[in-house]
This record gives structure tokens, sequence and C-alpha cells, in this order.
């Protein structure tokens, strides 16, 4: 039997045998028919590898012609992210009084400024990943003793030590103030250095740290919100605190995270349809899911934008991503409207010469789809209907 290609629906036959079905079909160019097509379509092969002469009623098939491509088919796929500066922690407050004062929700906090005044004292932001749990300041003196001709032969008293104070050292240091060593030894050099940075802030000059004067964290702080008001009694948590950058979080299901891996290149759609690149910097583990899921388990992912100019004044905002679900390098690839539904199965080309060559189909995109075949070759023409 002869294989050929299929006509219109509705067309008739004209060549002297009766009417029968033809099964031509031009597939629809719609990115979701295409994925959705690209199962069940990419199995089909064809056995043959001759040309494969037209029929007469074929040359009513009116169109232009296209180049075979060699080129990158990208698969692309959708999923709804929300724009902000992530989660909300506390911020930990060790002072106690009155709050006297308190930063403007979106206040970026940095190292050596303050958090919030308690009793008219400033509460400092310094940096690091030990919390402060004691006061600290060089060693008492030993007490006084009764006069006695007899030299005092009571031993000096040891210094405070430990990594809080390297810390603290750090952090002084860094604020520009020097004349002491970073070695974790709190010595009477490094309380001199906490006396003039005390002046600076207009604190009183005692040269100690006490438990609630500082608070450290990772880097700077951005102050989301207060938990206390002016005049009220400081609390523990009295601020909240998020990133300083803005990001994009998306929920992933777990069957559908493959791409989800660190340094994953993605585009991020802003409300009013301006788009700014992105990247996967961080996969989180798997949750139970949401009604909006389906109950099914999902994966956090968490999306950077390097480019934070080009988000404009937006703070929160709904946006969409688009990442690579899979692509083919280096492969001929044509509009899906090229292909022809043969008369005996499978799929074809029709050459600009009007002759139709079988052809494997493989991965579809963006309208295109990935062809091969013997008689198929980069560059040659092909036929698609208008």
């Amino acid at each position: 039997m002869s294989v050929g290609p299929a006509a219109e629906p509705g067309s008739d036959v004209t060549d002297g045998t009766a009417p029968r079905p033809r099964r031509r079909t031009v597939l629809a160019v719609g990115a979701v028919a295409v994925v959705t097509a690209a199962t069940a379509l990419g199995a089909l092969a064809l056995g043959e590898t001759r040309d494969v002469p037209a029929p007469a009623a074929s040359a009513s098939r009116a169109g232009g012609t296209v180049g075979v491509l060699r080129e990158t088919l990208v698969d692309r796929s959708t999923v709804d992210g929300d724009l902000g500066y992530g989660a909300e922690s506390p911020v930990l407050i060790r002072a106690t009084g009155t709050v006297t004062w308190l930063p403007k929700p979106g206040t970026t906090v940095k190292r050596g400024s303050q958090l919030l005044r308690v009793d008219d004292r400033p509460v400092v932001l310094l940096y690091g990943d030990l919390p402060m749990y004691r006061e600290l300041g060089p060693p008492a003196p030993p007490p006084p003793t009764a006069s006695s001709p007899a030299p005092d032969t009571s031993p000096a008293p040891t210094p405070v030590h430990g990594r809080d104070v390297r810390q603290l050292q750090t952090n002084l240091r860094a604020l520009g103030y020097s004349g002491f060593s970073v070695n974790g030894v709190y010595t009477s050099a490094t309380a001199r250095a906490v006396r003039r940075w005390q002046r600076d802030l207009g604190m009183a000059a005692t040269g100690k740290v006490g438990l609630g004067d500082v608070v450290y964290a990772s880097g700077p702080v951005r102050v989301s919100g207060a938990n206390v008001r002016l005049g009220a009694p400081v609390q523990q948590e009295a601020l909240r605190s998020t990133g300083t950058v803005r990001r994009v979080t998306v929920s992933v299901p777990v069957d559908e995270g493959s791409w989800a891996v660190e340094g994953a290149q993605v585009t991020v759609r802003l409300p009013g349809g301006r788009s700014v690149a992105g990247a996967v910097t961080g996969v989180g583990q798997p949750t139970a899911g949401s009604e909006a899921s389906g109950g099914a388990e999902t994966v956090p992912v968490t999306i950077g934008v390097r480019d934070q100019k080009a988000l404009g004044e937006l703070r929160r905002a709904p946006v969409t991503v688009t990442y690579v679900r899979r692509q083919r390098e280096d492969v001929l690839a044509v509009p899906v409207a090229a292909l022809v539904a043969l008369a005996e199965g499978g799929y074809g080309l029709e050459t600009s010469s009007g002759a139709y060559v079988p052809a494997r189909t493989g991965m579809y995109a963006d309208g295109k789809v990935e062809v091969s075949g013997p008689q198929i070759r980069a560059g040659m023409k092909v036929r698609v209907p208008q």
C-alpha cells in the first residue's frame, strides 16, 4: 500500500477512485498543546526511507517554505512565586527597661548602628554568630587589704577571655578602633577601645559591655516591624526582621522539582510585564502540601535576583518564574506545522519540490519539533501551510 499525505478533513479525492478519509494533519502550534502532544507523538517513527510521491490533490496545499535548522530546543515551564524579603524572624533583645526609640519599618541597620533605645541607651547591632551571654570587661581589681609592710603576693586577676571577647574585638577593629590585639583576651587596651566606642555612641564610658548593650547578627538587619510601643517595657522579641535583599520564593511539587538545583538560571516576570534574570540560591526540605497543591508534597525554592535595581520600588508582589524543564542541543528542528501525518502512520515533511520524506519526531518546544531521518538534513527547505 502506498504511503501518502492525508487530506484536510472534508476534502475529496479526484483521482477516479472512491473517496476515502485522508489523514494529513497540521498540528496546533500552541505551547500547551505541543507539550501535551510530545509524549504521544514522540514515540512514533517511520520505517520507510524512500521519497513518497505526493498525490495530485496535494498540489493545492498553500503556504511557504522554511529551512530545517540545527539548534537547541528548550522546553520551558512556569510556576507562580512571591517576591519579598523572605520570612520574618525575631530580634532577641537582652536589655531591660523602657523603650524610648524605635526604627521605622523597612529600615536597614548595619554594624555599629542602633536597633532601638532602651532607657535612652542604644542597643547596638554587631556582626557575629555567638549570642551575647555575659557582661564583658576588664578584670576587677583585688579587694583592698589592711596595710601591711609585707608586699602584696596575691595573684593577679585572670582577664576575661573567650570567643565572645574575640568577636567583640573583631567588631571594634571593623568599626575603626585600634590600639589592642584581636586575641580573645579582654585586656586594658581592649577596655580603652571600648571606652572610645562608648563615648562616640553617647554612652557612659565604662569600658564594659553589658549583656543588653549589643545584639549580634550574621549581617545587616532589615527591621520589618516592632512588637512593642514607645514607652512600654522592652520585650525579648521586641523587633521583627528580614533579610535585606529581595528574593523570590516558590513551592514546587516534589515530582516536578528536578530543575531546582542551586545555580539554575530562571526568568522572573514582574507585575506589569517586565522580566528580570534570577538564579536558584536555595532548595529546602519537602513539606506537606496545601489544598492549592492538591495535598502533594512540595519543596520550597529560593531564587535570587542579582540586579536589585531592576525590581524598582517593588517590595512584595506576586511573580511568575519561568524555568527550563529540559533541553536538546544540536538537533534538527522545524515548526510543528511542517509535520504531515502520513496515511500509513507516522509523520513526514513535504520538501520544496513537493515530495514527502519520512521524519522521526523527538522533543517539542516553543512551537518547534525535533526531526530526524536519512533524508533530512540541515538547510533543506520544507513546506509549511499558511
